[in-house]
C-alpha cells in the first residue's frame, strides 16, 4: 500500500492515542480517523481526526464510508470493567463492537487490511501448557473464563470475515500482558503494588510486553499487515520470584482457595481490581513463540525484565 488513510477505534484508550501519533508523522499515512465513545484525554496531531460514536451501533457503517480506509485497526477490545463499563458493556464492546465493526466493513471496498489488538488470554493458563504457545493452537483450548470466551468469539469474527473477503488481510495481534511507566491497568497496578499477591505454591513463568513495544507492533502491522494470528511478547520468561527480587517486591503467598478475596483486599489501595483471569496466570503463566512477529514484522520487543524495570 503506496499511500494509506487508516481507521483506529478506540481512539482514546492508550493504544489508540499512541497509535495515531506514530501513524501521524508516517509519511506513508495520509489521515488517521479515530472512532471512539470517549473523547481522547491528550491533544491529537494535525493528520488525525476523531470522530465520536458508538462502536456497537450499526450507524457507524456511515464513519467508515466517509473516511473511505485502506486500513481499519480494531483497537476497542477492553480487558477490565471500569468506570461506567460494566462486564456486561465490556462483553458488548468486544462482541457486538467486534461484529458491527466487521459488517460495516463489509460495505467499504476501500479497506484491504484489517488489524486487531487482541489478546495472548485466549490460550488461557493451565497445568500442562506447553512451554510456549504457537499461533496455530489457540482453536485447541476451551475457555474457562468470560474474557476467553470473549477473545474466541472476536477472533471467530475476524476469521469469518477474512474468509468471506480473501482479499483483505486480516492480522490478529494476540498481546501478552503489557506493563510500561505510563499505562495504568490492573496488570500494571500489581506489578507496582508494594507487596505482590502470590498464589501460595507456585512459581509461574511469566512474559511480559513493554508498552512501547506493543505499539510499535501495531503500527508495523498497519505498514506490512500479515495473514492470520501474530503473538506479541518479549523475547524470554521470568519465573515470578525472579521478577519480584529483581523489583524488590515482598511476595504474599496465599492459599488459591481465598486468593481472590485476600488478595482484593491486599490491593485495594492500589485501585486494582482482579478478574478471574488472574489466579490462573499466576499459578501456572503463560509464554508465547513469537517468531512471527520478529521475522514477518521485524518487531524486536524488549525483554520481560526490562520491560517491568
Amino acid at each position: 500500500m503506496a499511500s494509506r488513510r487508516v481507521l483506529i477505534t478506540g481512539l482514546a484508550n492508550f493504544w489508540g492515542t499512541r497509535l495515531a501519533a506514530q501513524l501521524a508523522d508516517d509519511p506513508g499515512v495520509e489521515h488517521v480517523v479515530g472512532l471512539d465513545d470517549r473523547a481522547p484525554a491528550a491533544a491529537l496531531p494535525g493528520r488525525v481526526t476523531f470522530v465520536e460514536g458508538d462502536l456497537r451501533s450499526p450507524d457507524i457503517v456511515h464513519v467508515l464510508r466517509a473516511a473511505a480506509p485502506q486500513v481499519v485497526v480494531h483497537n476497542a477490545m477492553v480487558q477490565f470493567a471500569g468506570e461506567g463499563r460494566s462486564s456486561r458493556t465490556v462483553h458488548d464492546l468486544n462482541v457486538v463492537g467486534t461484529l458491527q465493526l466487521l459488517a460495516a466493513c463489509d460495505s467499504v471496498p476501500t479497506v484491504k487490511a484489517v488489524v486487531v489488538r487482541a489478546s495472548a488470554a485466549i490460550y488461557g493458563s493451565a497445568p500442562g501448557d506447553p512451554a510456549f504457545f504457537t499461533e496455530d493452537m489457540a482453536s485447541t483450548r476451551s475457555s474457562q473464563t468470560r474474557f476467553q470466551r470473549d477473545l474466541a468469539e472476536l477472533e471467530g469474527y475476524v476469521a469469518s470475515f477474512a474468509r468471506r473477503h480473501p482479499a483483505v488481510t486480516c492480522t490478529v495481534m494476540r498481546f501478552q500482558p503489557v506493563v510500561g511507566p505510563t499505562l495504568d491497568t490492573p496488570i500494571t497496578r500489581l506489578f507496582r503494588a508494594p507487596v505482590f499477591p502470590a498464589v501460595l505454591g507456585f512459581d509461574p513463568r511469566i512474559q511480559l510486553l513493554h508498552e512501547d513495544d506493543s505499539v510499535d507492533a501495531l503500527a508495523a502491522a498497519v505498514r506490512t499487515p500479515v495473514k492470520g494470528a501474530v503473538n506479541v511478547g518479549g523475547p524470554d520468561v521470568v519465573a515470578l520470584s525472579r521478577m519480584l527480587r529483581h523489583l524488590r517486591r515482598p511476595a504474599v503467598p496465599i492459599p488459591h482457595a481465598i486468593y481472590m478475596t485476600v488478595a482484593g483486599a491486599l490491593l485495594r489501595p492500589t485501585g486494582a481490581r482482579l478478574t478471574e483471569d488472574f489466579p490462573p496466570f499466576l499459578r501456572h503463566g503463560r509464554a508465547v513463540d513469537t517468531r512471527r512477529l520478529t521475522e514477518e514484522l521485524g518487531v524486536h520487543p524488549r525483554p520481560t525484565m526490562e520491560a517491568v524495570a
